[in-house]
């Protein structure tokens, strides 16, 4: 099969299924508005989100516009094991947030974003590395899924990419502004639907339509040997380790997915994770074999481009409802995406930008909502317009991955180990991104001592890794053992194989510094935390502004002083 050109809804069609979709959306929306909105139902509902709605929403955040075509590209690049190791990955490490998670809410049940109970246990410096990452990351992915939707657009309809661009980012603030996460929530599930039914119809009549079974009998023969081995080496060191460990500090470091656990009731987190793993595995596993099917059927994505696959595929294989459907799906899943991004957005300003710092901790709810809505207004008018300038966004990517993983360790060990110090903290975060760009971007050469020295911690960075996976559920005596057995082994093969995959060993980099940095200067520290005052020191807002107005209507009578 040559290349393939797209084929295209009318003009007519394309503006009917965008306006349908979103205005349903907006009107799904009204149904829950509130005149006088409430600071903590905007931000986290209150902390009263229901099973069924916390999951739903978990998958379709998670299910963003980089990972609904990077799933089909991994199919395409690494044959059958391809959607494995983007889906399973991914979904793996849902599972393994609730364990964390759950220490989080025990700790501050009342909490709107983690760098708010972060700045209860250390401080503002500490606070404001997260914060900062957070609104530098939740930034990218809104650009991110703003250009996807520009792109799609452009591809499968006469519309141009900043037309795509514009409606996108005006229908997802129409539905999100007015009530905030409450919004998003509700509107993920709606969201998770269509895309659920939309997947369960598209990818089967894909599979028939280029031949079902008989093309994967026929065309076997165009998998390399790599490809067609379940168990490729290639595929687990260029993508599977490397995103395995990516996705880990962006479940830690993202305030998308911290809103949706400070927001989920704390009796449900469990059941609410166990259920979003199994279904974003499904859906990105499933879109990922698309990209596998095009490999078998030989398609050349059109310009290079492997985000051309889907599109070229559905528009190979797919009648004009499929189109339809398929321009759905892919709607759907930025869009929940770009939701959650201004629902992250606005969280930090209002709580960590204006709650902690300009409102010295005593913030007035009204004024704090202003600053939501308008950081939303902001966020999308930056967003379409930095997606509609078609930037190179990887380096800015590959930073802010690299500082989420850089936070991972100090901030899992800060919530149960009482000798963590913001110093710590601080210079630990500040070592491994240091570290990570000399790595990544290869400043200085990675040969003889200087390698050995790199792959030496990059080893120490994989057993954090795996002790932090076996601590989330074994406990710290099985982690230890586990995480020093690994690095041993890791420091064996290792040394003098790791400079060779420079992304992998940038990420292990990363985790590998910011744990030993943190460790050796906290066990220097004589300091001891209390974890009981987190409780007191992060607050529902709403309470603290009832604290306030209640003495002002009620003043106790002053009793006259006695006459001497």
């Amino acid at each position: 099969m040559q290349e393939t050109e797209f084929f295209q809804l009318s003009a007519t069609s394309a503006i009917l299924l965008l306006l349908g979709f979103y205005l349903l959306t907006f009107l799904l929306s009204l149904l829950i508005s509130k005149k006088e909105e409430n600071v903590d139902g905007y931000m986290v509902s209150n902390s009263a989100v229901g099973f069924g709605l916390s999951a739903a929403s978990m998958i379709a955040t998670w299910i963003w516009a980089a990972s609904f075509y990077a799933s089909a590209t991994s199919g395409y690049k690494y044959g059958l094991s391809g959607p494995i190791h983007y889906g399973f990955w991914g979904a793996l490490m849902i599972l393994f947030i609730f364990p964390f998670g759950r220490r989080f809410r025990e700790l501050a049940p009342e909490a709107h974003t983690l760098a708010e109970v972060v700045y209860a246990r250390h401080g503002r410096s500490s606070q404001m590395i997260m914060a900062v990452s957070n609104l530098i990351g939740s930034c990218i992915s809104l650009m991110v899924n703003f250009t996807a939707a520009g792109a799609l657009v452009s591809m499968l309809s006469p519309l141009s990419f900043i037309q795509g661009v514009l409606i996108a980012g005006l229908g997802v603030l129409s539905y999100t502004l007015w009530s905030g996460f409450r919004a998003s929530v509700l509107t993920d599930f709606a969201q998770l639907v269509a895309m659920i039914l939309a997947a369960v119809i598209i990818i089967p009549l894909i599979f028939f339509n280029a031949g079902g079974p008989d093309l994967i009998a026929d065309n076997f023969w165009r998998l390399s040997s790599e490809q067609a081995d379940f168990f490729s080496t290639t595929a687990i060191l260029e993508q599977g380790a490397p995103y395995f460990i990516a996705v880990l500090a962006y479940a830690i470091g993202n305030q998308t997915i911290a809103q949706r656990l400070f927001a989920v009731r704390q009796d449900l987190i469990k059941p609410t994770f166990l259920t979003a793993t199994v279904g974003y595995g499904v859906v990105v596993i499933g879109l990922g074999i698309l990209g596998l099917l095009a490999l078998f059927t030989g398609l050349q994505p059109i310009d290079g481009d492997m985000n051309n696959i889907i599109p070229q595929m559905a528009s190979a294989y797919l009648p004009p409802f499929g189109i339809a459907l398929f321009f759905i799906l892919v709607i759907g899943s930025l869009s929940s995406t770009a939701d959650a991004d201004l629902c992250a957005l606005s969280a930090i300003v209002m709580t960590d930008i204006y709650g902690k710092n300009i409102a010295k901790g005593k913030p007035d709810p009204r004024r704090m909502l202003l600053w939501g809505r308008m950081t939303m207004i902001v966020a999308t008018m930056c967003g379409v317009v930095f997606a509609s300038l078609r930037l190179d966004i990887l380096v800015m990517l590959v930073f802010v991955g690299a500082l989420w993983g850089a936070i991972v360790f100090p901030v899992i060990s800060s919530f149960f180990w009482n000798r963590v110090t913001n110093t710590a903290f601080t210079t630990s975060v500040a070592c491994a991104v240091t570290m990570f760009l000399l790595v990544r971007f290869e400043l200085i050469p990675m040969t003889g001592m200087v390698a050995v020295f790199f792959e030496l911690v990059a080893s120490v960075g994989g057993g954090v890794v795996v002790g932090l996976m076996t601590f989330a559920f074994f406990g710290r005596n099985l982690a230890l053992a586990v995480g020093s057995v690994v690095t041993v082994v890791l420091i064996y093969y290792g040394v003098g194989f790791w400079r060779d995959y420079t992304v992998l060993l940038g990420s292990l980099t990363s985790y590998g510094a910011s744990a030993i940095v943190c460790t050796v200067m906290s066990l220097r520290s004589s300091e001891r935390f209390d974890f009981s005052v987190l409780s007191h020191r992060v607050r529902a807002f709403h309470e603290e502004q009832e604290k306030m107005v209640k003495p002002s209507k009620k003043q106790p009578a002053l009793t006259p002083k006695p006459q001497l």
